[in-house]
């Protein structure tokens, strides 16, 4: 088949690679304003038979519109738009027409293995979740006005693989947050450290906590407590954690998301040109959408927030 890539950016340029390797892919059309590629050819990626969308989140409600309109299967990093209104519209077009949303996260081998043992019964009854994603270091100044704040931009990730792994809902949040850092974020109206807790609709709590000055390195973590066990997902010999009874992870720590999580940015592309069926389709992006906008109100008006209530 042929494919499009709109976007040669740090996650498009590996999607560059993956495309150009990938055994059903027989030619890649790239395009992006400013930057090259070796991989693919110059030219209109929607004469594809499927399109990769990698470029800012400004831009992805109009190219998904524009794919759906083509009847072009597309693959889209996240957010699907810039707020839950433009999303709708985008969900509307949508209809009849394959879409898939980039959250990695369910790609990953130790989030797969954590949902196989809570469906397997390996953990009983979960009662606590844990979650945790903290940067090395902040990203560029001029991209934090545009990111929709820490609960949009970075935690939407944790909160859609909350939902898959658990296959519950989140009924409510109270989230806080803090500068420590920085001054940009303050003057953009965001935080550079976060905490929430969430109410599942069975009742089970999910804790959560982020940075973007984790200097010892990239740290993703998502521990599930049961009645029978606990299991932890992130916690292995990169993890940038040092223990004060000796238990000291022996690799280098990861530096950044996309080393992290490379394997599971592969398998989220091999799934979307091999399946008819989208493993995370605009709904799921929607509703943790939904409850980003939740944890947001909350940070700003200092109180706890139903999920509902952003719906309305």
């Amino acid at each position: 088949m042929r494919v499009g890539l709109l976007g040669l950016g740090r996650i498009g340029a590996f999607h560059a690679a993956t495309l150009a390797a990938h055994p059903l892919v027989d030619e890649l059309i790239v395009t992006d304003p400013v930057r090259e590629s070796p991989y693919g050819r110059p030219g209109d990626p929607f004469e594809a038979d499927a399109v990769v969308i990698a470029t800012p989140t400004s831009t992805h409600a109009e190219l998904l519109l524009k794919a759906c309109g083509l009847g072009i299967p597309a693959f889209c990093e996240k957010p699907v738009a810039g707020d839950v209104k433009e999303t709708l519209e985008v969900l509307e077009a949508s209809r009849g027409n394959r879409v898939q949303i980039g959250f990695q996260r369910r790609f990953d081998a130790g989030y797969a293995d954590a949902a196989r043992a809570l469906r397997a019964g390996e953990l009983g009854e979960l009662h606590r979740v844990h979650l945790i994603t903290a940067d090395p270091a902040p990203p560029p100044a001029e991209y934090i006005p545009l990111s929709g704040g820490i609960y949009r931009d970075c935690h939407i990730h944790d909160f859609d693989i909350l939902r898959w792994v658990t296959g519950r809902e989140v009924v409510s949040v109270y989230a806080t947050g803090a500068n420590r850092g920085a001054a940009f974020f303050g003057e953009a109206g965001d935080v550079d450290t976060s905490a929430a807790l969430l109410t599942l609709d069975d009742g089970t709590l999910a804790t959560l906590q982020g940075s973007r000055y984790n200097g010892a390195g990239y740290d993703v973590r998502m521990e599930l407590a049961g009645t029978k066990g606990t299991q932890a997902v992130g916690l292995d010999p990169r993890a940038p954690l040092r223990s004060s009874e000796g238990l000291q992870p022996p690799g280098e720590p990861w530096p950044d998301f996309v080393t992290r999580f490379a394997d599971a940015y592969v398998a989220e592309i091999d799934g979307f040109l091999r399946s008819d069926v989208s493993s995370c389709s605009i709904e799921d992006a929607l509703a943790a959408l939904y409850i980003a906008e939740a944890a947001e109100l909350s940070r700003r008006e200092h109180r706890p927030v139903e999920v509902a209530e952003v719906k309305r």
